[in-house]
C-alpha cells in the first residue's frame, strides 16, 4: 500500500468512496494481521510518512505499518527505475513506490490516487497497481 491508501481509514469518511476504500483497506490489513496475506512497507513509505505534520494520524498509520512483515530499501537500481517512471509521467515518489515494489517483485500495489492509477496503466510494469476496492473485489471472488 502507499502511504495514500494506508491513511484512507483516517480520512473524513462522510463521502461513499472514502468510506469504501477505508472499509477495503482495514480488510485487507486484517488478512495481512491474520498472515493470510503480507504487507510490506518501504524506505519510501518512511520518507512520505514523515512529511505528516499530525503526529496523532502519524501514530495511527504507523500502528497499522506496524503489521509489515518486510521492509524494503532504496537502493541506485530502485532510483533508477524510479527516473524511468518519471519519463512517463509518475510522480516523484509514486515512481519510487513503484521502482521498489517492482524491483521486490511484489504482487500488487494498492493506492487510492486515481491520478497515479491512470499513470500506472499507460507503462509497462510486472507490478498490478490497483484501488484498494476493486483488488480486494477481484480476490474475493476468485476465491469463492
Amino acid at each position: 500500500m502507499d502511504v495514500c491508501c494506508i491513511n484512507r481509514p483516517f480520512d473524513d469518511l462522510s463521502q461513499d468512496r472514502v468510506q469504501f476504500e477505508s472499509d477495503a483497506v482495514l480488510t485487507i490489513l486484517s488478512h495481512c494481521k491474520s498472515e493470510e496475506w503480507t504487507l510490506v512497507s518501504s524506505e519510501v513509505m518512511d520518507l512520505e510518512l514523515a512529511k505528516l505534520s499530525n503526529r496523532e494520524r502519524l501514530n495511527k498509520v504507523r500502528m497499522l505499518c506496524s503489521i509489515s512483515k518486510e521492509h524494503l530499501v532504496l537502493n541506485e537500481a530502485v532510483t533508477e527505475q524510479a527516473i524511468e517512471f518519471q519519463r512517463c509521467g509518475i510522480k516523484v515518489m509514486d515512481s519510487l513506490h513503484l521502482a521498489v515494489a517492482e524491483m521486490h517483485e511484489i504482487d500488487v500495489l494498492l493506492t487510492t490516487d486515481d491520478n497515479f492509477l491512470r499513470a500506472a496503466k499507460r507503462i509497462s510494469t510486472n507490478i498490478t497497481v490497483a484501488n484498494p476496492v476493486f483488488w480486494l473485489m477481484e480476490v474475493l471472488q476468485h476465491e469463492r
